[in-house]
């Protein structure tokens, strides 16, 4: 069985040296593996799950060291695919306490195909998740909203991280319907107060967000606030809010958004209850907080979770 099958994308982050600076003013960069999908695919691998990742990269340098980094922790790569004409997709970003400034330069991992994702691999499948990121450009975001809805009628269940970035879409309005047309699936969502912000081009109640996606067909919501910690809202449950965790020296906020929902979906695939979900997924995101890039190798993270 795959635990967790991640569709979308796989990126070269250069993310900057200089600390609390725009792109603008940072001199050094460091190289990490990064796309969210991508890190999804990572953290629930280092967790112990059946991960697999489904992406496209260049036949480059960077292709190579993705693919090396992909091996370390097993994680499948027989539904990666590999271009002769297009090179690994790059983006530079600021190193910030808060949502880091990025510029984008993509061309390899948009082009996700649907021969990449086969019935088979779905069959086998326990959770299909994407990103707002990978549905923003063709021909991946056709292929993953028709194998979506494959794995869906699978009885997959399926997740998405709302992460909508106004630089990768052609319009706020495409980006509602793919959305929309996404949601008919009833995924876990994932959306935080700047991807809200961005996505509805205002301030909205809380209460507003949730009854939106719900109105869509979605079950659960789960709407994280940075420091002030998560809510989440089950149509049939109510609300649950927790408090985030304390963390003395904010090292890095790339990623943590991932680490989060790497730790609540682990959490769902393990059949915890949605407020354990919430708890490891604090914990995963207050691990990342504290380390620039991914999480580091060097720590027991079921120990620190469980």
């Amino acid at each position: 069985m795959i635990d967790i099958l991640c569709v979308g994308e796989v990126l070269i982050d250069f993310i900057g040296h200089q600390e609390g600076v725009l792109i603008n003013q940072t001199r050094d960069y460091h190289r990490y593996l990064g796309g969210s999908a991508t890190n999804v695919a990572m953290n629930c691998a280092r967790l112990g799950l059946n991960s697999s990742l489904v992406a496209t990269v260049g036949n480059d340098g960077f292709g190579e060291y993705i693919y090396q980094r992909l091996a370390e922790v097993n994680i499948e790569t027989k539904n990666m695919n590999k271009l002769e004409d297009k090179s690994t997709s790059v983006i530079f970003v600021s190193r910030s306490q808060g949502t880091p400034d990025f510029i984008p330069y993509r061309q390899a991992d948009k082009c996700i195909e649907e021969a990449q994702i086969s019935n088979t691999t779905l069959s086998k499948t326990k959770i299909f998740h994407t990103t707002c990121f990978a549905l923003s450009k063709n021909p991946a975001q056709k292929s993953i909203l028709n194998k979506a809805k494959e794995a869906y009628e699978m009885g997959c269940k399926l997740s998405i991280d709302i992460n909508y970035a106004k630089k990768l879409w052609s319009s706020q309005e495409q980006a509602m319907e793919v959305i929309k047309a996404y949601c008919k699936f009833n995924p876990l969502i994932k959306i935080s107060e700047d991807d809200m912000l961005r996505l509805f081009e205002k301030q909205l109640p809380h209460e507003e967000i949730f009854n939106f996606f719900h109105s869509q067909g979605v079950d659960t919501v789960c709407l994280t606030l940075g420091s002030k910690g998560v809510k989440l809202s089950q149509r049939e449950e109510g609300v649950i809010e927790l408090p985030a965790i304390k963390v003395e020296k904010v090292q890095d906020t790339t990623g943590a958004g991932d680490a989060f929902w790497s730790g609540f979906l682990f959490a769902f695939i393990k059949e915890k209850s949605t407020k354990e979900c919430l708890q490891v997924a604090l914990k995963l995101a207050a691990l990342k907080l504290q380390n620039v890039g991914r999480l580091p190798d060097n720590i027991d993270i079921l120990s620190k979770l469980l």
